[in-house]
């Protein structure tokens, strides 16, 4: 396993001769809260991540014991200026959309709090593994803004309108069990395993072919609110990339030849 820091608060560790890549909350002082420079820091490891050709899968976690991430770091913004604050939003904005725009399969291993920015940072994986421990929600009505990283737009396509309306008007903290149930988080599992779950689901995924996983990822994020006709198009035009490349001609053959594929990712 190797190690690369971005900043002082973000770090990647790479698993599975680098397919795939840990992207780590490193601010435990704080409980994660994203501070300006924790923001740029969590966007460069994005881009750098994005633009690896290796990397199949991508696994958001935490070094805090009881925290996922707790959101924005209110004690920062509370020395802002309005001018300060608009001056953040795009750092901050850039983290969260970094996070949503990977190209490839990501995981979010939630454990203790995730709330505001830090349930937003897990709303933005493909997958949420949470343990028991976990307590999600977005609270930020109720310190006089709305969720800002995407929350507004991610958590009713994960739950509907409704049940979103309701979650971000009351701005109540769901713990796990109902978080499961109402579909804020995709697996559950016991206490302390949630990284350790997400990475084998993970390596699962990082065993399947590179151009697969892009092209399927499109597909299921650009289909996302057309109606069947424009989605199949997406699906469609995705397929095409897949269709005439190399790991599809050695899925084929690996399959005929009953051996598992040396996919060249191209």
């Amino acid at each position: 396993m190797s190690e690369e820091r971005f900043g002082e608060f973000v770090l990647v560790r790479r698993h599975e001769q680098g397919r795939v890549a840990e992207l780590v909350l490193d601010r435990p002082k704080a409980m994660n809260a994203v501070s300006t420079e924790m923001a740029r820091s969590l966007s460069g490891a994005c881009t750098a991540l994005g633009e690896d050709r290796d990397v199949r899968a991508v696994v958001l976690t935490s070094t805090h014991e009881r925290a996922f991430c707790v959101g924005a770091d209110l004690k920062e913004r509370n020395s802002f200026s309005d001018a300060d604050l608009l001056r953040q939003r795009p750092v901050t904005r850039a983290a969260y959309t970094g996070v949503l725009e990977l190209p490839v399969p990501t995981v979010a291993a939630v454990h203790g709090f995730a709330l505001g920015g830090g349930f937003e940072l897990a709303l933005a994986c493909d997958v949420i593994v949470a343990d028991r421990t976990a307590v999600v929600g977005l609270p930020e009505v109720s310190v006089g803004v709305i969720p800002g990283g995407g929350g507004t737009q991610l958590l009713p396509r994960r739950v509907g309108a409704a049940r979103a309306a309701e979650l971000i008007f009351s701005a109540r903290r769901v713990e796990a069990v109902e978080a499961s149930e109402l579909g804020l988080v995709d697996q559950l599992v016991d206490e302390g395993r949630d990284r350790e779950e997400a990475l084998a689901l993970a390596g699962r995924i990082a065993g399947n072919s590179p151009v697969g996983l892009r092209a399927a990822k499109r597909a299921l994020r650009l289909g996302q609110g057309l109606d069947l006709r424009a989605g199949l198009e997406v699906e469609d035009a995705a397929w095409r990339t897949t269709a005439f490349s190399g790991d599809r001609a050695e899925g084929v053959a690996a399959f005929n030849e009953r051996r598992k594929p040396q996919w060249p990712g191209e």
